[in-house]
């Protein structure tokens, strides 16, 4: 997960656009981003997407119309979104927002590609929804 580094820029307001499905977030540098749920629920830093270590990352799927159910501060240093699938393990440091929202287009290109590689669509359902662990890694 992405830490806070020194010098990093902070958050000075965090806006939940329910309509178009996207958080906005401007930083202490001026840059702003709206940052589509979507994105963040498969680029999410938990075991559950990430795995537990290089190469047991799960591909998500059928995330297009994810929703916030509820967003909560972790510290001074991050948040905790509660998405509409039930996925809450997630915690978003301010640096990986900032990073989600400076690199939006490579993340979805990336996206796309493994999508591609995998035979699937981005609204292909989830395999196996049994929970929302990490089925018993």
């Amino acid at each position: 997960m992405a830490g806070l580094r020194p010098g990093s820029p902070l958050p000075e307001s965090i806006t939940v656009h329910e309509q178009s499905r996207a958080l906005e977030v401007r930083f202490s540098d001026g840059a702003s981003f709206r940052i589509p749920f979507e994105l963040m629920r498969v680029y999410s830093p938990s075991a559950e997407v990430q795995g537990h270590g290089p190469g047991q990352e799960v591909l998500q799927t059928g995330k297009r119309h994810v929703t916030l159910l509820g967003l909560e501060p972790v510290g001074n240093y991050a948040i905790k979104p509660t998405f509409s699938d039930g996925h809450d393990s997630g915690i978003f440091s301010w640096d990986l927002l900032y990073e989600l929202g400076r690199n939006e287009a490579a993340l979805w290109a990336e996206y796309e590609s493994r999508l591609q590689a995998g035979g699937i669509d981005r609204d292909t359902p989830m395999p196996g929804k049994k929970g929302h662990g990490c089925g018993g890694h």
